[in-house]
């Protein structure tokens, strides 16, 4: 079956040993394009492979619909908005961030502006928008790829990954010369992918003229609406909470009311049905650049002015979200894990 897969994914049916990525598409009457990224992994036992399932057909979710509100979403349409600049969205692997890019891009798309992605892989098309799958065996990388959407006279570029020092530079290049660019990145908050990016190679002082936006994000389960519980934190639930997550517990306390998964036949029994993103929203403002600047700034800095500004993070918008009802307590302790 893997070799089966192998040929229909493109992929080297000889290699046994290396880690091997790939994708497959197909069209079915009932479902529409459906697309399937594949990955092979070698183990001791054998070849191990692994098929997501990547419909294309499915309506594309606005940034509303995704979990972006208030102010939060404000500082996203005035970051896309602008004409040129880079907008990043961080977090782990898996955690929403190429969705959130694709939801920017369905809200800026239009006959008038030339958009070009580059992408491993491709995981949606939009109409009108140049879509670009990475091939390293065709010498198609990121950074190459990058270079050439350049001489296209792109109006908007989206990078599906800044994984090394040369993409992380044309993009920042690119962003300096009248380009919006889009892009994700591994960090695990907002402030700390500026220090990221300079220990990629990219001067400070470009970071500060280019980057105006910086999205960090986790994707929490949703509870099922069929058969979410009210309860009230007793006492004891807030002890062992103080003793397991201090930062959660000062902001709730016994006596109050949140709900809670239970199981029915409309979740499969497990509490949970569909996801929502946790997001922390930086707007690098002219006091921050100003941080930026300083060769000698700190993280801690950047920081300080970040909540002086008034930024909501991943553990504030998850906190509102319990109070909404939307998620319960062990899904906001999982989610934002101190040792994220």
């Amino acid at each position: 079956m893997i070799f089966k897969v192998k040929i229909s994914a493109r992929l080297r049916t000889d290699e046994h040993f290396a880690p091997q990525d790939g994708r497959i598409s197909f069209k079915f009457p009932e479902v529409g394009k459906l697309d399937t990224r594949i990955s092979i992994l070698p183990t001791t036992k054998g070849e191990k492979i692994v098929i997501r399932l990547l419909t294309k057909d499915t309506k594309m979710l606005t940034l509303e619909q995704l979990g972006v509100r208030g102010e939060s979403l404000e500082k996203v349409e005035r970051a896309y908005n602008k004409p040129w600049g880079m907008i990043l969205t961080v977090g782990p692997t898996g955690s929403g961030k190429t969705t959130t890019l694709y939801s920017i891009l369905q809200n800026i798309n239009s006959r008038e502006k030339n958009i070009t992605t580059i992408e491993d892989p491709v995981e949606f098309d939009i109409d009108g928008v140049n879509h670009i799958q990475v091939n390293p065996n065709g010498n198609l990388t990121f950074a190459n790829g990058l270079r050439s959407i350049l001489r296209q006279d792109p109006d908007i570029v989206m990078v599906g990954e800044i994984r090394d020092t040369e993409t992380a530079r044309i993009a920042i290049n690119a962003a300096m010369t009248g380009h919006l660019v889009l892009s994700t990145l591994h960090t695990n908050d907002a402030v700390t992918t500026v220090p990221r990016l300079i220990d990629m190679g990219v001067e400070a002082y470009l970071v500060a003229a280019t980057v105006n936006l910086i999205v960090a994000q986790r994707l929490a389960r949703l509870l099922c609406k069929e058969c979410k519980q009210e309860y009230t934190l007793s006492k004891e639930e807030e002890t062992d909470l103080e003793a397991a997550r201090p930062d959660i517990a000062r902001n709730i306390k016994s006596g109050d009311k949140f709900f809670k998964h239970v199981g029915c036949k409309a979740c499969g029994g497990i509490g949970y049905k569909g996801r929502v993103g946790l997001y922390e929203v930086l707007e690098l403002t002219k006091e921050m650049r100003e941080i930026i600047n300083d060769v000698n700034f700190t993280v801690d800095e950047l920081y300080k002015q970040s909540k002086k500004e008034g930024l909501v993070t991943l553990l504030d918008d998850g906190i509102n979200k319990l109070n909404e009802g939307l998620i319960d307590i062990p899904e906001l302790i999982r989610v934002t894990a101190l040792n994220e």
